[in-house]
C-alpha cells in the first residue's frame, strides 16, 4: 500500500506491522455531523477496511473534544450545561456513523477524561524546557523546537495567518512568539476549571489529542489522520509537544482528508453552508450517502451539488441489481486502487463497469463499506 504522507509531501509506502495504530481527530460535539465530517471519517474507515482485508489488526482511536471554546460558546448561547450539549451531539454523531456503516472504533475517549494525563504531560514539557509560564497560562515555546513546521511545510507568515484564523490568538501579549501555543490557560467564569501547580484553568486544544493518543496508543503511532484544515495549527502543534515530551517520533505517517465545498466556500459551521448527515438520511439511503463521498478521491477537495445524491442513489440501485449475477474478480481491481493512495474513485468506476456487465459486485462493494 502507498499513501500520501503530508510531512514527506509524497506518496510513499505505508508498511506497518501486524498491528496498526491509528489516531483520527474526532468531533467537537456542539452541532450535527455535516458532509465534511463524514468525508473525513469515511476515508479512514475505508483505509481500516483495506488494512483488515490485508490481514492487519487495526486499533483506531477517534477522540471527542468535549473541552473546547466552540462547545462552551454554543452551550452558553443555548443556556445549557456544556456536557449535556456534548452528550446529545455525540449521540447524534454516533447514530450517523452507524448509519454510514462505519467500523467500530477501538476507543473514543473524551478530552475531559484526560485531565490528569494532561497535567502530567505539561509538567514533563515544562521540566524539559520546551514551555514557559506567563499571565496564568502555560505556553509551548516553538523556538525550542527547531523542526516546528515540518508537518505543514508552511512559511512563518502562512502559519501565523492560519493560527489567527483557527483560534491561535496570535495577538496574546503573554506570548514570546505569535506561534507559541497554549498548553494550559485560565477558564472563564462559566467554564470548567481544574487545579494545577501553575494555576486553575483548563487545557488548550492541541494538548488534548496528544495526551489521549499517548494514553490510548503509546508514544509512536503508525498513522495520524484528520481533515486538511487540521494540518496547522493542530497537528503541527500536536507533533511538537508530543515529541518534546517523549523524545521519540510521534507519528510515522500523516494523512489528511479533503475539504468539501458549497457555493465555492469550504463547508463549515462558522459559515453555515452545511449539509447535515441526519437531514440527508431523512431522504436518502445511507449507503447512497456513503457512495456520494467515495466517488471522490480522498486527497482532492470537492463540491456539493444537487446532482450528487440522485447519481449516488442510481449507482446503488445498479450495484444492487447485480447480486446473484455472474461471479467477478473486480474486487482485485478495487484492492489495487485502494493500495494506490486509497483511490476510491477509481475503485467505484471499476465496480460500475463490472455491474454494467451483469457481474455480482457485492464483495467489492463491501470492501468499500457498502453492503448490497
Amino acid at each position: 500500500m502507498r499513501l500520501f504522507d503530508t510531512a514527506r509531501q509524497a506518496v510513499v509506502p505505508f508498511e506497518p506491522g501486524p498491528q496498526v495504530l491509528m489516531y483520527t481527530c474526532g468531533i467537537t460535539p456542539y452541532d450535527a455531523t455535516h458532509l465534511g465530517h463524514a468525508a473525513t471519517f469515511v476515508t479512514y474507515d475505508i483505509l481500516q477496511r483495506r488494512l483488515i482485508d490485508l490481514g492487519h489488526e487495526v486499533k483506531c482511536v477517534r477522540n471527542v473534544t468535549d473541552v473546547d471554546d466552540p462547545l462552551f460558546a454554543k452551550a452558553r448561547q443555548l443556556g445549557v450545561h456544556y456536557l449535556d450539549l456534548a452528550a446529545g451531539e455525540e449521540a447524534r454523531f454516533e447514530r450517523d456513523m452507524t448509519a454510514l456503516n462505519m467500523l467500530p472504533m477501538y476507543s473514543t475517549p473524551r478530552a475531559s477524561s484526560a485531565i490528569s494525563d494532561i497535567r502530567g504531560f505539561i509538567g514533563i514539557v515544562l521540566d524539559r524546557g520546551f514551555a514557559y509560564q506567563a499571565g496564568g497560562s502555560v505556553y509551548f515555546d516553538v523556538s525550542k523546537f527547531p523542526s516546528f513546521g515540518s508537518v505543514s511545510h508552511y512559511s512563518t507568515e502562512q502559519m501565523i495567518a492560519f493560527a489567527a484564523e483557527r483560534g491561535g490568538n496570535v495577538e496574546d501579549p503573554n506570548k514570546r512568539n505569535p506561534l507559541d501555543f497554549v498548553l494550559w490557560h485560565p477558564s472563564a467564569a462559566d467554564e470548567p476549571s481544574w487545579d494545577t501547580m501553575w494555576g486553575p484553568g483548563r487545557p488548550g486544544w492541541h494538548i488534548e489529542c496528544s495526551a489521549l493518543a499517548l494514553r490510548e496508543l503509546g508514544e509512536t503511532i503508525d498513522l495520524h489522520g484528520g481533515g486538511s484544515d487540521l494540518i496547522f495549527p493542530h497537528h503541527e502543534c500536536e507533533r511538537a509537544q508530543s515529541e518534546a515530551a517523549t523524545g521519540k517520533q510521534f507519528v510515522k505517517h500523516w494523512m489528511h482528508g479533503p475539504m468539501v465545498h458549497m457555493h465555492g466556500q469550504k463547508m463549515s459551521k462558522s459559515l453555515g453552508n452545511l449539509v447535515f448527515i441526519d437531514k440527508l438520511r431523512e431522504t436518502w439511503d445511507p449507503r447512497a450517502i456513503r457512495l456520494s463521498i467515495i466517488e471522490h478521491h480522498y486527497r482532492h477537495d470537492w463540491s456539493w451539488d444537487d446532482e450528487l445524491m440522485p447519481r449516488a442513489a442510481a449507482r446503488l440501485v445498479a450495484w444492487q441489481a447485480t447480486v446473484g449475477g455472474t461471479p467477478t474478480s473486480v474486487i482485485e481491481q478495487v484492492r489495487a486502487a485502494l493500495d494506490n493512495d486509497l483511490d476510491s474513485a477509481t475503485a467505484v468506476l471499476a465496480i460500475d463497469t463490472a455491474a454494467a456487465d451483469g457481474c455480482d459486485v457485492s464483495d467489492a462493494a463491501a470492501l468499500l463499506g457498502v453492503i448490497l
